[in-house]
C-alpha cells in the first residue's frame, strides 16, 4: 500500500481537478475504494465514470480493474478487524447473509482451483513424503487448519510435530532441532502472523525445506518459503474465509494418503480396535473412522 500511495502522492500535482479528487479519496479511503466499481467511485467523488476509468492510466496501470486488483491485494494485511467489518457490511446482503457468505466461499474455491499448478502441488507432496520430520505451524485463526493437518498426518506419519505456542520464543524452542532433511509447513492468511513468519525464516536458515500455505506470492510467508501453495481467503470481513485453504490442506492429505495407503490401513485397523475398546464412538451409529472426536 505504501508504494501505491507513494506513487499517487508523487503524481498528485500533475493530476487534473477530477483526478485529484479521486486520488484524495483513494489515499483516505483505500479500504472502501478497492471494492467500488468505477461508476460507484465516480458517484462517491463527484466525477464521471469515464474520469475514473482514465485515472489508472495516469498511474501506469492498464485499466481500472488492474488498479482495483492492486488495491485488494495490498490492503488485505493492512485492514484492522474494525475496518474489515465496515467493508463487509457494505458488501454482504444483510437480508440473505448465508447466501452471500456461501457464494463468496464458492468463488474462493473456484479461483483457487483455476490458479493452482498441479505439478507444483505434486512436488510439495513429494517433499513432505521424504521428510525425516514434519513440523506444522499455525497460530490464531490458522490454528484450526494446522490442527486439522496435524491430526491426519499423525495417522500417516510417525514423525509429525504440531507446534502449539503463544509466543515467538516457544515456537523457536519447538523447532530448534529442524534441519536439512526436515519439512516445516507454515500456515497463515491475512492478517499474517509475525510469529509464523519468523519461525519459518529460522527454519529456512537451518536448512529445512519450508512450505507455505498462504494466499499469494506477496505474503511474508511465501517470501520465506522453499515452496508455496496459494488459496484464496479474501472475504474481507472480521471473520477469515478459510474454506479454500482447508480444501487445499484436504487435497494434500488425500494425495499423501494415496501414496501411503497400506500404512494408513494398518494404522486405522489398530485404531479401530482401540476406539472400540475405549468406547470412543457411540455404538449403533455409522462411524467414519477418519473423523476426529
Amino acid at each position: 500500500m505504501d508504494s501505491l500511495i507513494g506513487l499517487i502522492k508523487e503524481k498528485y500535482a500533475s493530476f487534473s481537478k477530477g483526478h485529484k479528487a479521486i486520488a484524495s479519496y483513494i489515499m483516505n479511503h483505500y479500504e472502501k475504494a478497492a471494492f467500488m466499481t468505477a461508476a460507484q467511485l465516480g458517484e462517491e467523488v463527484g466525477v464521471s465514470e469515464s474520469t475514473v476509468v482514465r485515472f489508472p492510466i495516469e498511474l501506469g496501470f492498464d485499466g481500472y480493474p488492474k488498479l482495483q486488483k492492486e488495491l485488494k491485494e495490498l490492503i488485505k494485511s493492512k485492514l484492522t478487524s474494525v475496518q474489515r467489518l465496515e467493508v463487509s457490511s457494505s458488501r454482504i446482503d444483510s437480508n440473505n447473509v448465508v447466501k452471500s457468505v456461501l457464494q463468496s466461499d464458492l468463488n474462493k474455491i473456484k479461483m483457487t482451483l483455476e490458479e493452482i499448478n498441479p505439478d507444483h502441488f505434486n512436488t510439495i507432496v513429494e517433499e513432505i513424503l521424504k521428510a525425516d520430520h514434519i513440523y506444522i505451524l499455525g497460530v490464531r485463526s490458522s490454528a484450526p487448519l494446522a490442527s486439522f493437518l496435524g491430526f491426519y498426518f499423525n495417522l500417516i506419519f510417525e514423525n509429525v510435530r504440531l507446534v502449539h505456542t503463544t509466543s515467538v520464543s516457544e515456537m523457536f524452542e519447538q523447532i530448534i532441532n529442524c534441519g536439512e532433511r526436515d519439512v516445516v509447513i507454515g500456515i497463515s492468511f491475512p492478517r499474517y502472523s509475525r510469529r509464523t513468519t519468523r519461525a519459518m525464516q529460522f527454519a529456512r536458515s537451518q536448512g529445512a525445506t519450508v512450505i507455505a500455505i498462504t494466499d499469494n506470492a506477496d505474503s511474508p510467508l511465501a517470501k520465506s518459503a522453499s515452496y508455496s501453495i496459494f488459496a484464496r481467503s479474501d472475504m474481507n470481513s472480521f471473520v477469515d474465509s478459510l474454506v479454500a485453504p482447508l480444501s487445499i490442506i484436504n487435497a494434500i492429505i488425500v494425495a499423501i494418503g494415496l501414496k501411503r495407503k497400506q500404512q494408513i490401513q494398518k494404522n486405522l485397523e489398530k485404531l479401530e480396535h482401540i476406539w472400540d475398546e475405549y468406547q470412543v464412538y457411540e455404538k449403533g451409529e455409522p462411524v467414519n473412522s477418519n473423523q476426529p472426536d
